[in-house]
C-alpha cells in the first residue's frame, strides 16, 4: 500500500476536474481526495496498491479532463488516515 500526493497545474479549475477525478476513482480500488488550491492548482492525494494508483493516474491523464494538465508534481506521503472512499474536499 502506498500514498501519493499530486499537484496539477494548467486549466484545472472551473472545468470539472475534481468531479471527473472522483468519478474516475470509482473504477479503481483507491482511497483519497481531491481539492482546489488557492493558487489555481488542484491537489490529489490517493492511496492504494502501487499498480492500482499508477493505473488510476494513467487513466486520469488519458481521460478528456487530462488534456487540461500542463504540469504535474508527485511525491510519496504517509498513508492517509481516517479516509474512506474518494471525496472532493473544499
Amino acid at each position: 500500500m502506498i500514498a501519493r500526493q499530486y499537484l496539477f497545474a494548467g486549466r484545472v479549475q472551473g472545468v470539472g476536474f475534481r468531479y471527473a477525478t472522483k468519478q474516475l476513482a470509482k473504477g479503481f480500488d483507491v482511497l483519497g481526495w481531491v481539492r482546489n488550491l488557492p493558487d489555481g492548482r488542484v491537489e490529489l492525494q490517493v492511496m492504494g496498491e502501487e499498480e492500482e494508483v499508477d493505473d488510476f493516474l494513467s487513466d486520469l491523464h488519458d481521460s478528456p479532463i487530462g488534456r487540461h494538465i500542463q504540469e504535474q508534481t508527485e511525491r510519496r506521503v504517509p498513508l492517509l488516515e481516517e479516509v474512506s472512499g474518494f471525496t472532493i474536499r473544499e
